[in-house]
């Protein structure tokens, strides 16, 4: 992770969760890019709610197929071995808890490990979407987002504002500032990024946090 800033130092990040064979489900953005950083002998099998398993890369432009496209309607591919089904399997897939891990961007994140990442009260949005259910299926779901807003605010709370797309369901949080460990008795700080400190990640955090006596770096 040398070298990397911003959200390439988050999806790397987050990209060091997966494990060789895991079933991964990733969010639109930043989560998305976790498939850049793989660690070395790391292959997933990326599940997509649209219907697919072994979702690959992005086409380029000539080998575009104008049905197949990823949950945000960009141009998709599949991967020699991989399998595209309809949407009540691939939900099956997701509700019957056969993902291993899914990365989701958010809005709001807090120290209960509640999640609230699909609407802003005022704002029509047409549905909650699969989120709602990766937060209730998969094993490990992991909050991939900038530590705050534009304005300066913290997206790590004490307690969501906005509503929720899932209840004490997140296991992991990671920002462009470090990575935080949900437990039962809230956020642990695991890893500090380069140029940061303890004391920043405190300054810029509303949630309660738990230092332990060792602090890893993100790496």
């Amino acid at each position: 992770m040398t070298g990397l800033t911003g959200r390439a130092r988050i999806a790397a990040r987050c990209a060091k969760f997966f494990k060789n064979g895991d079933f991964v489900n990733l969010g639109i953005g930043v989560p998305l890019m976790c498939v850049n950083y793989l660690p070395k002998g790391v292959d997933i099998w990326l599940e997509a709610e649209i219907g697919t398993v072994g979702s690959g890369a992005v086409p380029p432009w000539p080998e575009v197929d104008v049905d197949v496209i990823d949950a945000g309607g960009q141009p998709a591919s599949v991967i020699k071995g991989g399998s595209v089904y309809d949407h009540e399997t691939s939900f099956a897939f997701i509700r019957g808890g056969h993902i291993d891990a899914t990365v989701l961007g958010t809005l709001q994140v807090d120290q209960e490990g509640n999640i609230a990442n699909w609407k802003i009260p005022g704002k029509f949005v047409p549905g909650m979407g699969g989120a709602m259910d990766l937060c209730a299926g998969v094993k490990k779901i992991i909050v991939a987002t900038d530590h705050c807003e534009k304005s300066g605010k913290s997206k790590i709370l004490k307690k969501c504002t906005l509503p929720l797309t899932g209840a004490k369901c997140v296991t992991d949080i990671v920002t462009e500032k470090c990575y935080f460990e949900v437990t039962p008795k809230g956020l642990v700080l695991r890893e500090v990024a380069p140029g940061y400190t303890v004391e920043d990640i405190l300054a810029c955090t509303e949630a309660d946090v738990t230092v332990p006596d060792k602090v890893g770096i993100m790496t």
